[in-house]
């Protein structure tokens, strides 16, 4: 079963600096429909104007995912990193017992198009931790492991039974995946448009998906998909 959450649904928070789409319950947004799929718990899409950005804030508990699409964010947190998260990385922080953390734009021009994510740990009260590697350059047809439970190349490592990967369908070269039984996957469209399993999905598109054993994406479209136990 192929269930479509249509961009224009998100939930939306527009205050200037920050223009966010939430698929999930967030912040003033509350959609008892939308809590979360899985352990999957927040997909926010957000734009941040030049020169602006999050302050320090605190975490806990949760597994914190950040994939960026245009611009570039600098990160600092109570872990002592202070690094600038790019297109073409993966971040990844383990709040766990406990981090503060600020996310800022540093650009006095260009404003950054990020996804963040939030996942549910597999357990509370872990060890908080940080992660940030190069992932591959998108191609056509691709399918690369970005974010799992084990050690991959080119992957941040989760707490939690939920594996990422970015899909790249384009150029008459589609994307193929199998799914495990019993197996939930979430995707995410963060540009062009594709079908799933001939399910249209455009830009902001999201599909919910149980029940299939194979996934077929066809387009021109970046994709984030959640496997997930």
């Amino acid at each position: 079963m192929i269930t479509v959450r249509k961009s224009a649904e998100r939930g939306r928070s527009n205050i200037g600096w920050l223009d966010a789409h939430f698929s999930f319950s967030f912040a003033d947004y509350d959609d008892p429909a939308h809590m979360g799929f899985g352990p999957l718990r927040v997909i926010n899409e957000d734009r941040i104007a030049a020169g602006a950005g999050f302050g320090e804030h605190g975490h806990a508990d949760m597994e914190i995912v950040s994939y960026i699409v245009a611009g570039a964010m600098a990160h600092r947190d109570s872990m002592g990193n202070a690094t600038v998260i790019r297109p073409g990385e993966i971040q990844r922080m383990t709040a766990g017992t406990g981090i503060r953390h600020a996310e800022m734009n540093p650009s006095a021009t260009e404003a950054i198009h990020s996804f963040q994510i939030w996942i549910l740990p597999e357990r509370r009260g872990l060890t908080p931790g940080y992660e940030q590697v190069a992932i591959p350059a998108p191609r056509p047809g691709g399918l690369d492991l970005i974010a799992s439970r084990t050690r991959h190349d080119h992957a941040v490592v989760i707490q939690q039974d939920v594996d990422l990967y970015r899909a790249t369908p384009g150029d008459g070269a589609p994307v193929t995946m199998a799914v495990a039984p019993g197996r939930r996957v979430w995707v995410q469209t963060v540009r062009g448009t594709a079908t799933v399993n001939g399910v249209a999905l455009t830009v902001g598109d999201a599909a919910a998906i149980t029940g299939e054993t194979a996934l077929t994406c066809v387009g021109e479209a970046e994709l984030l998909v959640f496997d997930m136990g």
